[in-house]
């Protein structure tokens, strides 16, 4: 059975920048791909408040959350270099496939 899931250039634990929305310029860990909805949870950005029932241990409450953001609203984050990279894809000699840097060359993934 075939993997029909598109192959995204952001990976779950990179530094992203919000693009669009109420967030616009914010950065963040990704915590979660949801590949089937094209969304990225990402740490600490687009918060919103959710009521959460109570139990007869726990009394109700207002938490707190992530929610979800288009992948298409963020871009991988250069630290060093302060900008969003364009991510492109590159062969490496021993046949294997790496994310670089579209502007500079450089390889983004670790060996």
């Amino acid at each position: 059975m075939a993997n029909n899931r598109p192959k995204y250039k952001i990976r779950k634990d990179d530094t992203v920048v919000v693009l669009a929305g109420k967030d616009r310029g914010r950065t963040g860990r990704v915590v979660r791909i949801l590949s089937a909805k094209n969304r990225v949870l990402v740490e600490g950005v687009n918060m919103v408040r959710k009521h959460v029932k109570g139990t007869p241990e726990q009394p109700g409450r207002i938490e707190e959350r992530e929610a979800p953001l288009h992948i298409s609203n963020v871009a991988l984050w250069n630290d060093e270099a302060k900008r969003a990279v364009k991510v492109g894809w590159s062969f490496l000699e021993d046949g294997s496939k790496v994310r670089v840097d579209r502007k500079t060359g450089d390889r983004i993934d670790n060996i």
